[in-house]
């Protein structure tokens, strides 16, 4: 006897029964076949016989090495008896019945497919065609279709669509036999081209005879044909056929009963299935008006509503909410213009773009509804290739490809004449000091003062300014401007115990390094006037060495601590207990008017803080100004004044000329000591929110749509009949443009545009009094526009109460509770989107229950900083300073709006007169640090501060960093978008950090003159060591870095580089490893070193590409919390975010000392050990990529992407994984090592 040909796998035995029989199959493919029928059916029975019976024949069949399987397929192919080829089906169905992933696999690799197809088309053409046959052919292909990826193609080239769809026709009655042409149908249609087809022949109105009412019998066959209904619809074409044949009132109305009849829920994937056609048919307009005709919307709502307390049916409700959401009539914003409600004549119109397009808009066409459908594209009459192949090639757009442009290359764009001018702003790169003594007080150290800066402009713009205060009348007479210039002063100070450890100002130059290896902190124990004591102005070596072995440690953190080491809950409870940290009170007159005559305020309709605090013409019984108790801040706020604020915010230009003080701003914000945690997200909350938004449009009449705030329309003041919440957004920073009452204890709010702009909507801060207690209020920010927030993920709007800061608690704490975002029913236009349609804005949603009847409340989105603010803590950090510290405050320019740009150069005075002190002085690396280019990233702000404090400090590591470094910091970029209330631009309606390339000297003043100072530098061979851009980050937590990085741009992206290419200082990545050991909050695995084309013109790149600074960083601080480190589960607060503005300090000074140990073995020692210790495991991708903003996308779940169905706004993730990431820090340790 003959060795059977086959092969087999090693371990089968080649005497197997099954492969002899296989074997002698093989030998009669062919004629031999055709001529010895009834040989082949008794092989083929046989076969399947022992595969059938014997679990081991099956897997000697499908065992790697084996043939079998071509074998089988062989016979299939060639057999001409009806009855051999249904054995060979029955075969096949055993064989993929068990282990069905691996071995379909192997089925279709074989070319399994296409052998079934051509058998189901040789089949159709016999008449008649066996029934028999047809059932396994379909019962194969039902198994087989998900697992190959080309079914539907080879469906459509081979003609097995029309012979499925004649059996369907021919069978309806048939269940047996349909269900499986329905299961193949089904994954026919999930190729688009193929659904349009079998739209074409008829078969979606095929569809609608086998769906039928309610029914215990057939309900399988009733799933799996809503299935390939649902299918079907995803094709705009037929979709449009089922709203043109009515069919959406039938749909309806069999859900409907469905819903009623199935009570026990044992039918819900049937209901779904319904829900599922409907929400492929809404997707198109003619679809969401038949359901409104229809009246889906009550049908969906009720019952969704009797769905609600089963838990289990959240499937049906979340997809009606969907629905209902996509149907709800799509409404323009309750304004007159989506332009801002300010205007600002710019010098001139920039000669393209965003803004030269708002200024060429006639009026009354700027806020257009789109009549299209959302993401409305042509259908595609042709396959793609690989639909996922063409999500992964778009993944990396952004990344820069051009290899010349990711090499830095120093081009300073202007003659070196055109940059003399610059050359006062650096004197100390030439002074001499020859007319100075050493010996003189503080008052003699240098030049300008913050007087010189902001007392001419304070006489020269000086108008009446009004503090609010609370719960007081308005008094009978206006005092003249001596009387209120007296008023504003403190007029006595009650008596106080000695101070506690929470009444110490929280001072950052009482940071002290410490070793954490137990992770518990010592607390650094201030001295009594809040300073650590200064040390001698020139240090022992004792001191210098207690320093160097400071820095050195890997595991250093800066604590910041209060003193005795209270725990942040014992502060908390404390300070509940007592009530008040601030003993000490000012007794102020109220209202406070500045300028000796009343001012109205701008906005009708908006609220008087008390009792029409500042308005015209109200008296009180007694005739007098009534005075009140307020805290006296300034013991725990060493930099805050309220009355020199009050004459900073004189000299303070905006555009609605703002007349009146917010109250946090005037009094301060003392950071609590009690932690706040990320909001915990309740189930189900944004469902309960929409719904309350869709009952608007099923109970019309329950809506009060009343204006109650409107700067668009001024208007008289709303009654006090107690109903209705008052509303003021008037003040410096604030943005708050239209309130509306939409029931008795809900409000839509809606935001102001950027001046110059349509949009960028997403700061905002106003003022709330008339509050009840024990009521619940719902505030909806409606014209949001981002696709997701840290909102619906733990973050926590901001809250200043008046009542609490009378009490003694002067504190923005976060609040609201039933937080979530999510996308609504107002439309926005296309002229505000760069010409996308079919966009909708967004919600913010958030409940809260006010403590004081009638207080005074303010709503941030973050902790205001206003341009004042600055102002007056430059004021005060000047009177701070030492006789060692060189401090000069110059103007670096005057913005659009016509504030000044304050600049700062901070450094250590030389020890003398000598030359070599001198020289030094003069050859210290130059810093350069900015923030606040985005006016709504206020967390820069607070950072800088931290930065600030602690390099006027006076402990030993501040006085050797600025031993070390000249720092040159802009605090400020966008003075004028900071006081007008703006999000992201400045007058101009730009982005200043999409300026930088090439800035126009009128329309971007601070970016140009900013820019011309580094290019100065650069000329003079002076370039920034560091050049670090302060930020605000709001859809990713911690803090992090983005830098520049030739290698990893080309490891991300596709291009081809050479070696040369690739060389590249590693010493970019060391600051922000160093942080990552030192700052809590600070995450490495969130940092991205990666140039992308987006950002080719913002201050990280254009300094890096064009001054040559390789160590040029954007540093984003979180507006939401940590997700890691010390501070993990916590929303962070300014004590934070001026924390790591310390730390970056003391980052500073570790890199001084890395760097100037060149050449001695040490540093390649403690650099590899700072570098390479504790490396944190990247547990997700560190880059990813948007076009519009200087943020990645959104990392984590969006837990309502699935409900919006709005691809549009998917935000593509970054495919680095972690492996890369680690070999990145291990290049960086070993190639910087090599490098120093």
């Amino acid at each position: 006897m003959n060795k059977p040909k086959m092969a087999t796998e090693k371990g089968v035995p080649s005497n197997s029964r099954v492969l002899m029989l296989l074997s002698q199959l093989e030998r009669m493919n062919g004629e031999a076949m055709l001529r010895d029928v009834e040989t082949a059916r008794q092989v083929t029975a046989k076969i399947l016989h022992l595969i059938q019976t014997q679990e081991k024949s099956g897997k000697e069949v499908m065992s790697k090495g084996s043939s079998g399987m071509e074998v089988i397929l062989a016979s299939l192919e060639n057999s001409r008896d009806v009855q051999t080829t249904l054995n060979i089906m029955y075969i096949l169905s055993e064989l993929l019945t068990i282990g069905r992933g691996r071995r379909v696999g192997v089925f279709v690799s074989k070319g399994g497919t296409g052998v079934l197809f051509q058998i189901l088309v040789s089949a159709s053409n016999e008449l008649p065609p066996s029934e028999e046959l047809m059932l396994q052919l379909h019962s194969l292909l039902a198994k087989v279709g998900p697992k190959d990826r080309k079914f539907g193609v080879k469906a459509r080239l081979s003609g097995a669509l029309n012979v499925t769809v004649n059996v369907m026709k021919q069978n309806l009655h048939n269940t047996k036999l349909l269900l499986p042409c329905l299961q193949v149908l089904r994954v026919y249609s999930t190729n688009s081209v193929n659904a349009i087809s079998l739209g074409k022949n008829g078969v979606v109105e095929l569809m609608f005879k086998i769906v039928g009412p309610y029914s215990k019998k057939n309900t399988s066959l009733f799933k799996v044909a809503l299935d390939a209904l649902g299918a079907l619809l995803k094709s705009k074409t037929n979709a449009r056929r089922v709203v043109d044949s009515g069919h959406v009132p039938a749909l309806l109305a069999l859900y409907l009963d469905w819903h009623r009849n199935d009570t026990r829920h044992r039918c819900m994937l049937i209901r779904k299935g319904l829900l599922v056609c409907l929400r492929n048919i809404t997707n198109i307009k003619l679809g969401r008006k038949a359901f409104l005709e229809a009246d889906g919307m009550r049908i969906l709502y009720n019952s969704s509503t009797e769905c609600l307390p089963v838990r289990t049916l959240d499937p049906l409700v979340n997809t009606s909410s969907l629905i209902m959401r996509k149907c709800f009539p799509k409404n323009r914003l309750p304004l007159p213009t989506i332009k801002s409600a300010f205007h600002f004549q710019l010098p001139h119109v920039p000669p393209g773009g965003p803004v030269a397009q708002l200024y060429s808009q006639p009026p009354g066409v700027d806020d257009v509804v789109d009549e299209s459908d959302d993401n409305e594209e042509p259908e595609a009459e042709t396959d793609t290739d690989n639909e996922e192949d063409k999500d992964q090639c778009n993944l990396n757009d952004d990344i820069e490809t051009d290899i010349n442009k990711l090499h830095p290359k120093r081009t300073i764009g202007c003659p070196f004449e055109e940059l003399k001018v610059y050359q006062k702003f650096f004197s100390e790169l030439s002074e001499d000091f020859q007319d100075y003594s050493f010996e003189l007080s503080k008052s003699a150290s240098t030049t300008s003062s913050s007087t010189y800066l902001y007392s001419s402009s304070s006489a020269r713009f000086s108008r009446p300014v009004v503090v609010p205060t609370a719960q007081t009348p308005s008094p009978k007479q206006i005092p003249d401007s001596q009387d209120v210039c007296n008023s504003v002063k403190e007029h006595q100070t009650l008596p106080s115990p000695s101070p506690t450890s929470s009444q110490t100002p929280l001072d950052l130059d009482a940071i002290h390094l410490r070793k954490d290896k137990d992770k518990k902190e010592d607390a650094n124990i201030p001295t009594p006037d809040g300073h650590a004591a200064p040390p001698s102005f020139c240090r022992s070596p004792s001191q210098d060495h207690m320093i160097e072995q400071e820095l050195s440690h890997p595991l250093e953190c800066v604590s910041l601590e209060d003193k005795e080491n209270q725990s942040a809950e014992a502060v908390s409870e404390r300070v509940r207990n007592e009530g008040s940290p601030v003993n000490n009170l000012r007794h102020i007159q109220s209202p406070l008017l500045l300028g000796g005559f009343p001012v109205r305020r701008v906005g009708g309709g908006g609220s008087n803080v008390g009792s029409d605090c500042g308005s015209e013409g109200a008296e009180d019984e007694g005739g007098e100004a009534a005075v009140l108790e307020v805290p006296d801040t300034a013991q725990l706020l060493p930099l805050h004044d309220p009355d020199l604020y009050v004459e900073m915010v004189k000299g303070t230009q905006s555009v609605p000329q703002y007349a009146e003080v917010a109250y946090p701003d005037y009094f301060g914000h003392v950071a609590p000591m009690f932690k706040e945690p990320l909001l915990e997200r309740i189930y189900g909350v944004q469902r309960s929110k929409i719904f309350q938004d869709i009952e608007r449009l099923i109970h019309p009449n329950d809506i009060l749509d009343k204006v109650v705030y409107d700067i668009d329309h001024p208007s008289p003041v709303i009654e006090e009949n107690g109903e209705s919440l008052k509303f003021n957004s008037q003040f410096e920073s604030g943005n708050l443009r239209k309130a509306v009452q939409v029931r008795k204890y809900e409000y839509d709010l809606v935001l102001n545009a950027d001046i110059n702009s349509n949009h960028y909507h997403q700061w905002f801060y106003f003022e709330v009094s008339g509050m009840r207690v024990g009521v619940t209020y719902r505030f909806n920010i409606i014209n949001c526009e981002k696709s997701n927030s840290q909102f619906n993920y733990g973050m926590q709007a901001l809250m200043y109460s008046v009542q609490e800061a009378i009490s003694g608690r002067p504190r923005w704490v976060r609040t609201g509770t039933d937080i979530c975002y999510y996308k609504n029913h107002f439309a926005r236009s296309s002229i505000a989107t760069g010409g996308q349609k079919g966009k909708s804005y967004y919600t913010l949603t958030f409940s809260i229950n006010f403590s004081h009847k009638d207080d005074v409340c303010y709503f941030a989105y973050h902790y205001p900083y206003t341009y004042s603010t600055l102002k007056m803590h430059l004021s005060k950090l000047e009177a701070m300073r030492t006789p060692q510290i060189y401090l000069r405050q110059d103007v670096l320019c005057e913005t659009l709006g016509g504030n000044t740009c304050p600049l700062l150069t901070i450094t250590a005075m030389p020890e003398s007169k000598s030359s070599d002190h001198i020289c030094q002085f003069r050859n210290r690396p130059v810093i350069f640090l900015s923030a606040r280019v985005h006016p709504g990233e206020t967390n820069a702000s607070w950072v800088m501060k931290g930065t600030l404090e602690f390099l006027m400090g006076t402990s030993p590591l501040a006085v050797s960093l600025r031993e070390a470094y000249i720092f040159k910091i802009v605090p400020m970029l966008n003075p004028d978008g900071v006081i007008n209330g703006n999000h992201r631009c400045s007058l101009s309606g730009e982005d200043l950090n999409r300026q930088w390339q090439n800035p126009n000297p009128e329309l971007h003043p601070t970016i140009y003159h900013t820019k011309s100072l580094l290019q100065y530098l650069a000329y003079i061979q002076r370039a920034p060591l560091v050049f670090c851009d302060y930020h605000g980050h709001s859809r990713k937590k911690n803090v992090f870095m983005y830098g520049c990085s030739v290698k990893e741009t080309v490891w991300q992206s596709n291009i081809s580089a050479t070696s040369s290419d690739l060389q590249e200082d590693l010493g970019y990545r060391t600051l922000p490893k160093i942080l990552s050991q030192i700052a809590p909050a600070f995450s490495m695995a969130s940092s991205s070193f990666v140039v992308e084309r987006s950002k080719e013109s913002t201050a990280r790149v254009v300094v890096w590409r064009e001054i040559g600074v390789k160590r040029s960083y954007t540093m984003e601080s979180t507006l939401c919390g940590c997700d890691q480190g010390k501070y993990k589960g916590l929303q962070i607060g300014t004590r934070e975010l001026e924390e790591m503005g310390a730390q970056f300090c003391v980052a500073l000074l570790r890199l001084k000392r890395l760097t100037g140990l060149r050449n001695h073995q040490h540093l390649l020692d403690l650099e590899s050990d700072i570098i390479g210790t504790h490396s944190k495991p990247v547990s997700s991708c560190t880059t990813t990529y948007v076009l519009e903003e200087d943020e990645p996308s959104f990392l984590e779940a969006i837990d309502y992407s699935a409900e919006s169905n709005d691809d549009d706004d998917a935000e593509p993730e970054s495919d680095l994984c972690g492996e890369v990431q680690e070999s990145l820090d291990q290049l960086s340790d070993s190639e910087s090592n090599h490098r120093d």
